[in-house]
C-alpha cells in the first residue's frame, strides 16, 4: 500500500489562502495521478482536483478559478494552492493516488471561520 502524508491543513479567514501538500512513499508503485478529495461534516466525500503526471487537471465546479492544483514528479509529492478561501471549504483533506497502488491519506483539517 503506498503511504501517503498531507500537510499543510490549519485555520484560515474567509478570503484567505492555504497550501496543501501530500508526498506519496513507497518504492513500489507506479504513480499515474494525485489528487484531493474532501468531505464536510455531514456531506458525502467528493473529489476536488486531480493532476495526472503529464499535468492535465481537473477540478470541481465549485473550486474552479480559486484552487491550483500542481504536482513534482520527482518528489512523488502533490500541492493544492487554495485562495479566496469561503467557509464552503471547511472539510478534512484527504491526498489521492492512483496507480499500482491506490488510496488515500490519513486527512488534513482545513477550517474557514472568521
Amino acid at each position: 500500500q503506498v503511504h501517503l502524508v498531507e500537510s499543510g491543513g490549519g485555520l484560515v479567514q474567509p478570503g484567505g489562502s492555504l497550501r496543501l501538500s501530500c508526498a506519496a512513499s513507497g518504492s513500489a508503485f507506479n504513480m499515474n495521478a494525485m489528487g484531493w478529495d474532501r468531505q464536510a461534516p455531514g456531506k458525502q466525500r467528493e473529489l476536488v482536483a486531480i493532476i495526472n503526471t503529464v499535468g492535465n487537471t481537473n477540478y470541481l465546479d465549485s473550486v474552479k478559478g480559486r484552487f491550483s492544483i500542481s504536482i513534482d514528479n520527482d518528489k512523488n509529492t502533490v500541492y493544492l494552492q487554495m485562495n479566496r478561501l469561503k467557509p464552503e471549504d471547511t472539510a478534512v483533506y484527504y491526498c489521492r493516488f492512483w496507480g499500482g497502488s491506490s488510496g488515500w491519506g490519513q486527512g488534513t483539517q482545513v477550517t474557514v471561520s472568521s
